[in-house]
C-alpha cells in the first residue's frame, strides 16, 4: 500500500506572529514582578518549564512563566528575553567565538526584559495588567517565519 503525502513543505504558508515586548523600569526578580502582576489580575502566572536552547559551547536556560484566561481559553506566556542559566557543553577554543555564557532571545531588543506570547493568532495583550509603576508601555513586536525566536515559539506551543 502507498503512503499519501499529506501536505508539501514549499506549498506551506507560515503567517506571522505578533508578540508583545515588555520592558521593567527596573531591575527586579522574576518571582516578584509576577507576584505584583498576579496580585492585579485574575489570570495567575506560574512557572513552568524553562525555554530550552542549545548552542555549540553552552545549552541556554530562559524562564517561562504562564496563564490561562478563564473565559477565552487563551494561554499566555512570558518568556524571559535574557538567559537565566547557562551550562557549558564544551570549552571554547576559538579566541573570538560569538557565543558567550549569557544570550538574548531578540539580540536587537537587549534593554527587553520579557517577551509575552499569546496562543491566539490575534492577540489582545491589554486583557493582562500590568503594574504602571514597574512597566513601560508594552510594544507590539511582529515575528516573520524565517526569524529564530519565531521558530523556537512555534516548537514550544
Amino acid at each position: 500500500m502507498e503512503i499519501q503525502k499529506l501536505y508539501d513543505i514549499d506549498d506551506i504558508e507560515f503567517e506571522d506572529i505578533t508578540i508583545a515586548l515588555v520592558r521593567l523600569v527596573k531591575n527586579i526578580p522574576n518571582h516578584e514582578f509576577f507576584f505584583k502582576v498576579n496580585q492585579i489580575n485574575e489570570l495567575k502566572f506560574s512557572r513552568i518549564i524553562d525555554l530550552i536552547i542549545h548552542g555549540a559551547y553552552y545549552d541556554y536556560y530562559f524562564p517561562r512563566f504562564e496563564a490561562y484566561h478563564k473565559y477565552t481559553k487563551t494561554c499566555f506566556t512570558f518568556i524571559s528575553n535574557k538567559s537565566s542559566d547557562s551550562k557549558q557543553k564544551k570549552l571554547q577554543t576559538e579566541l573570538f567565538s560569538e557565543e558567550k555564557n549569557i544570550k538574548f532571545l531578540l539580540n536587537n531588543q537587549a534593554d527587553v526584559q520579557y517577551i509575552l506570547h499569546s496562543s491566539e493568532q490575534f492577540p489582545d495583550f491589554s486583557v493582562i495588567l500590568l503594574p504602571e509603576n514597574l512597566v513601560f508601555p508594552i510594544q507590539d513586536y511582529t515575528l516573520s517565519s524565517d526569524e529564530e525566536l519565531y521558530q523556537i515559539i512555534q516548537y514550544y506551543e
